[in-house]
């Protein structure tokens, strides 16, 4: 069957609650990092991104009672309906399909305070899905794909080969992750957090940063489903794994090499023919390198690369889900933007890293993501004549 199409997508963040605004921030050069130096997640202060709790249940009451759900349940909910409002989709179709993203889900439930009577199950992903399923009254039963990092891309592929299989019209997809103790204290084992704004790429990078928030696109096969005047398919996408360590990556890029190589082949392209890459680029030592090998010998050399972390944080399960949706608004606003935090090359592989805001005309653009376990994806997003 022919390729999915995007109908319509929305980014829950620090920068906003729409894509629009978190396009215009990032094209602004505005980032949501920020130390948090008095977090109940950390004893001792670290930079990421945070969405603000206030804002986040102010919005919420427009549509539910946020007394009633989690903070994770609370982003998806509210992404999932914005990114609703712009497309013809009905949510309570037996053909419409929910695919949810996350590494850690309602994680924070292990914590006492955060407990707040929802239950011993909620902390279960199966359950925070069920949440979300209830509320937009869907019949299906919602699908929910943990994978480390690659969670949201690995989602997108998944969704787009259920709409090809004929098994949905439509899906919604959607990815989230939350700041907690659980996930700040494991990065801080691996010494793996930066003390101020990563640097993706560059000779002076030390680590990352975390965030949070949600990303969703909804793909549909109606093809009369247009996006900002565009047509803008998934046209390909695939995984792969390193087998090379739990916690780090292959150090020649093999892995991702091989998810990149059969993306290009299932979207029938070649890599000179991708306009631009949308990359993982986490600021950490291995895989920034890693990512790097592995686009000079995919023929990606002189591709235009950017990472988002700079202004976005890491998301986890969001990740690939957030980047995909600004890597589409960037086509539909034919826009590179700059990747926040780079100056000089750092890596040992040949790229072409944006260091200023280009226009430029996207016809085929890829997304990829790297996690721990060694997995890989890459996707390819396309414009329709």
């Amino acid at each position: 069957m022919p390729a999915p199409l995007i109908a319509s997508h929305n980014i829950l963040s620090p920068l906003g609650f729409s894509t629009d605004e978190n396009f215009s921030a990032v094209r602004n050069g505005k980032s949501g990092l920020a130390l948090q130096a008095s977090s109940p997640t950390s004893n001792t202060p670290f930079c990421a991104a945070l969405i603000n709790t206030d804002k986040l249940d102010m919005a919420f009451q427009a549509i539910g009672n946020p007394n009633k759900y989690t903070r994770f349940e609370k982003l998806l909910i509210l992404s999932i309906s914005h990114a609703l409002k712009d497309s013809e989709v009905d949510i309570r179709s037996g053909q419409t399909g929910i695919l949810i993203s996350t590494t850690k889900g309602n994680i924070d439930l292990l914590d006492a305070e955060n407990y707040h009577g929802f239950g011993e199950n909620r902390i279960h992903l199966w359950e925070a899905a069920q949440q979300v399923q209830a509320f937009f009254e869907n019949p299906n039963v919602p699908i929910v794909l943990s994978n480390a990092c690659i969670s949201g891309a690995l989602a997108v592929i998944m969704a787009s080969d259920y709409i090809r299989s004929g098994r949905y019209n439509n899906i919604v997809v959607a990815g989230a992750d939350i700041i907690s103790k659980f996930v700040v204290s494991g990065f801080q084992s691996f010494l793996a957090l930066a003390e101020n704004p990563c640097q993706p790429y560059d000779k002076n990078r030390n680590g990352l940063n975390l965030g949070e928030g949600c990303g969703t696109i909804v793909l549909t096969n109606n093809k009369k489903a247009g996006l900002d005047g565009e047509l803008i398919a998934v046209a390909g996408g695939a995984s792969s794994n390193d087998a090379n360590h739990i916690s780090g990556p292959s150090r020649t890029g093999a892995g991702l090499t091989l998810a990149i190589g059969k993306s290009l082949k299932n979207a029938g392209i070649s890599a000179g023919d991708v306009n631009y890459l949308c990359a993982h680029g986490t600021a950490t030592i291995f895989n920034d390198e890693m990512e790097s090998l592995a686009f000079s010998t995919a023929g990606l050399s002189a591709t235009p690369v950017n990472s988002f972390k700079g202004y976005y944080g890491h998301t986890l399960g969001a990740a690939g889900l957030i980047e995909s949706v600004l890597t589409v608004k960037s086509m539909t606003e034919k826009l590179l933007v700059k990747t926040a935090g780079y100056t000089d090359c750092g890596v040992s592989g040949k790229i072409n890293v944006i260091t200023e805001n280009t226009q430029a005309n996207i016809h085929h653009a890829m997304k990829t993501a790297s996690g721990f376990g060694g997995c890989n994806a890459a996707l390819i997003f396309s414009k329709l004549s």
